[in-house]
């Protein structure tokens, strides 16, 4: 029989976060996250990411106020309830969130900024914090406005938004959703 592991039990733990102490993160911290960003692997060794560690709320509360304009110009009525019941909180409080960006020209950027994203989960969960994976922000860096957040942020001038990681000491704890095991076949 097989032991489980601690890299097991993390990935199998790991929960979605959607609610964060806003106590700063240590240094230490974070540059353990940082070590666990560039330690991901990427196609063909390309390592076309960038990551944006921003701990300033003015600019994380600058990227949410967008998002939630956005989705509410959108009409998609579903989603701007979704939004509305979750207080239009994109990143829950996070004290830290995690930028990925990649070269607009590279193939697998998507790919590589997935994989890059789960390490940091999996790390930040190793480090008993919480963490929230997020997409939904790619809209705020569309357009002129887009660039000029990118920008504040960093991102390099080839790059474009690819996902997000929202990271701190959780506030909130929840079960884990059923799994599809219809989703797996073996062939």
């Amino acid at each position: 029989m097989i032991q489980m592991n601690e890299t097991v039990k993390s990935i199998l733990d790991r929960r979605s976060t959607r609610g964060f102490e806003s106590e700063p993160l240590s240094d230490e911290i974070i540059s353990v996250l940082e070590q666990c960003a560039l330690a991901s692997p990427t196609a063909m060794n390309m390592q076309s990411w960038h990551f944006s560690f921003v701990t300033d709320r003015d600019k994380i509360s600058a990227v949410e106020k967008r998002v939630v304009e956005l989705i509410h110009k959108s009409g998609d009525e579903a989603f701007i309830s979704r939004m509305k019941e979750r207080n239009n909180s994109v990143f829950y409080n996070a004290p830290l969130v995690i930028f990925i960006s990649s070269d607009a020209n590279s193939k697998w950027s998507a790919v590589d900024a997935g994989i890059a994203v789960e390490n940091l989960a999996l790390a930040a969960h190793s480090l008993s914090l919480g963490s929230v994976i997020i997409g939904m922000c790619a809209s705020a860096f569309d357009g002129e406005e887009g660039e000029l957040l990118g920008k504040e942020l960093a991102f390099p001038e080839t790059h474009k938004f690819q996902i997000a990681l929202a990271v701190g000491k959780p506030t909130v704890s929840k079960d884990a959703h059923p799994t599809g095991e219809n989703k797996i076949s073996r062939v």
